[in-house]
């Protein structure tokens, strides 16, 4: 059937859509955006395969090459491209007029071809370069295709033969031969590919790229991107990707020499800035071997009348920039400088109000690392020769832990962000004593009855006992996490308040209140004491050991009560949110991900997190995030010499609040 189909040229403008043709349904695939790489090569190479047709009402209608159809369309009404106009004839192949299998030969057309291996494609890009002297950008506008793509495809086809032969072979998957291009070196690549393959395991494209790593530091890598102008400078070979950001800095030690050297000078900075005794630097801070190591913190101090003076200034322009921030329709440009200038402010006046003693400055020292792209310093570290090993010494870590202590200008809660978690913690206690009714009633009474009888609680005419409601401030209360209100609401709504009739009279209304039986009565006094508990982050040994004792059975876990949200994470600094995630949770390749992030998207990932975990998350991720809130909020697992120092606090007005 095929030798009667005659060559015919037929001018453009005289082409029409056929019927039969099998893609007549679906218009989308002649959309501008879905023939541009055609349009392109017509344009370049002109049409390579002429178009089926067949004679219809003196028209020639295109049973088979729609799409190039609608490229040569395109072509004309271009008016940047010259040589197509609706008179310009193409090469076509004539179906006759009686041919009864249109539909038949239209599909055969458009299924019988088979799609391009991947393999062929990159290695036809890298031919047209090698061999026809095309370039990327002469490569790109034959295809209609961006240069940057053209590359990417390039680099693959550049990719060692043997490699390639063995993802043709199928010994390896194309996304295992595509790991090989991270290299740009066919030496590196054959080297790596023999050493993992003398293995006799399965390759896979994760081990590859590990492989590689050891070969040499992308100059895309933040290491790489930071060293990268000392390095050449140096003379450090470098091997060269068609794609700039994939150029490796081959000489691994020159560049850790460099990071060292850089780390290094930071860490010397740092140290005559804040006058501590020594300075160090390494690569990645290893917390098992910093595990020996003490810590001092600065103390505060009296600041002088200039100090006060500005610390004073600085109050008051936290607060205006604190009211901007909360303006919804905020750009993240503009809320990401008012974030910078709080926190600036905020360093300003930690430094005006507190300082190292000059004891811990003389064994102190600073240490400077590489986490998230970034220098980061450590400071206050004392070695484990001079920890200073007497209980109680002012600002020294007396018994080195395997526990990081939050380095200063890291983690350092801030007297109102602290202040507003310990009254969100009062809440949760609350919760917590209106959901354990006995066991409150129990601390109620004895409370009551001990006082008088041992402290001597003020007591006149028949009885007198102050319990005043405790006035919670918080900056935001109104964007608190809500989980301690709503469980207090429900204790509430369950209350038998029949008795409470302000038309009766107070006998009266006592002797119904009599008529409740104990557990409605052990209710009502559990919520009257939660609703006048206070809750303090640290508690005194000798004063308090009966509130702490009483916290870990009623409240062993405060996210019972209290899940940390949006509005607490917006308080974090981004270094702060990111540490969290990496260390505390767990979750370190997220926070590599999200430092390059806006801290508003941080944010909102920490949120999202928290309010119902990730179905990817391993189990110690998701227990971790179970767990987690603010070292000052845990109950569980705490002892008093562990527990933080807090500014002091007004004395309560009763004491059974001052039992709470």
């Amino acid at each position: 059937m095929t030798a009667s189909f005659k060559p015919v040229s037929v001018a453009i403008g005289d082409l029409v859509a056929h019927p039969a043709n099998v893609r007549s349904n679906s218009p989308e695939t002649y959309d501008s955006k879905n023939i541009t790489h055609l349009k392109a090569s017509i344009a370049v190479l002109g049409l390579l395969q002429p178009l089926v047709v067949q004679k219809l009402d003196g028209k020639y209608a295109v049973l088979a090459g729609s799409r190039r159809h609608a490229a040569l369309k395109e072509l004309i009404a271009d008016k940047a491209t010259k040589g197509f106009t609706a008179k310009t004839k193409v090469d076509c192949r004539l179906v006759p007029e009686d041919c009864v299998v249109t539909t038949a030969l239209s599909l055969a057309e458009n299924v019988t071809q088979a799609p391009m291996n991947a393999i062929d494609e990159f290695e036809a890009f890298a031919r047209m370069m090698e061999v026809d002297g095309q370039t990327p950008e002469t490569i790109a506008k034959t295809f209609g295709t961006t240069v940057a793509a053209v590359k990417g495809r390039l680099r693959y086809g550049l990719i060692h033969p043997d490699i390639r032969a063995a993802a043709r072979a199928k010994t390896i998957t194309l996304d295992t031969m595509k790991a090989f291009a991270e290299h740009p070196s066919q030496k590196v690549q054959r080297e790596v590919f023999e050493a993992l393959t003398k293995e006799d395991s399965y390759l896979q494209a994760y081990t590859v790229r590990l492989a590689l790593k050891s070969r040499g530091v992308q100059v895309s890598d933040d290491i790489g991107a930071f060293v990268r102008e000392e390095y050449e400078a140096r003379g450090g070979a470098i091997a060269a990707d068609l794609l700039e950001e994939h150029s490796v800095l081959e000489d691994a030690v020159l560049v850790e020499t460099i990071l060292l050297e850089k780390l290094g000078a930071a860490a010397e900075e740092a140290r005559a800035k804040l006058g501590f005794a020594w300075a160090d630097a390494m690569v990645r801070y290893d917390y098992a071997t910093m595990a020996d190591y003490g810590r001092v913190y600065p103390g505060p101090i009296e600041p002088d009348e200039a100090a006060q003076k500005r610390v004073d200034e600085i109050t008051a322009e936290l607060e205006k920039l604190q009211l901007e921030m909360e303006d919804e329709g905020l750009e993240d440009g503009a809320y990401n400088a008012l974030y910078d200038r709080v926190d600036a402010l905020e360093e300003e006046a930690r430094d005006l109000e507190e300082a190292y003693s000059a004891e811990d400055l003389a064994r102190s020292g600073v240490i400077a690392s590489w986490q998230g792209g970034q220098i980061t310093l450590h400071v206050g570290l004392v070695r484990p020769e001079d920890t200073v090993k007497e209980e109680g010494a002012r600002g020294s870590s007396a018994s080195p832990t395997g526990e990081e202590a939050p380095d200063t200008g890291e983690i350092a809660y801030p007297a109102s962000l602290a202040g507003d978690l310990k009254t969100e913690r009062a809440m949760a206690l609350g919760a917590a004593m209106a959901l354990h009714p006995e066991a409150t009633l129990d601390l109620t009474l004895f409370k009551l009855v001990s006082d008088v009888l041992v402290t001597g609680m003020s007591v006149t005419q028949a009885i007198k006992i102050e319990a005043r409601k405790e006035y919670r401030t918080h900056a935001k209360m109104d964007e608190i996490d809500e989980t301690s209100l709503e469980q207090v609401a429900a204790a509430h709504d369950a209350l038998d308040l029949s008795w409470l009739d302000d038309t009766r009279a107070p006998a009266d209304q006592f002797a119904a209140f009599r008529a409740l039986d104990a557990g409605e009565k052990a209710k009502l006094v559990a919520y009257a004491t939660a609703s006048t508990t206070q809750s303090c982050f640290a508690r005194d040994h000798r004063r308090e050991s009966l509130m702490h004792a009483f916290e870990i059975e009623i409240m062993p876990d405060i996210r019972a009560h209290w899940t940390p949200n949006a509005a607490l994470f917006n308080r974090f600094k981004k270094a702060w949110l990111l540490k969290i995630l990496g260390e505390d949770l767990g979750l370190a390749q997220e926070a590599v991900t999200l430092a390059s992030s806006s801290k508003k998207e941080i944010v909102a990932f920490c949120d999202k997190l928290f309010a119902e975990p990730f179905a990817t998350l391993t189990d110690a991720q998701r227990a971790a995030v179970a767990a987690w809130c603010p070292p000052m909020m845990q109950t569980a697992g705490t002892t008093f010499d562990e527990a933080e120092p807090t500014a002091e606090t007004p004395e309560p007005d009763s004491e059974v609040a001052q039992a709470a």
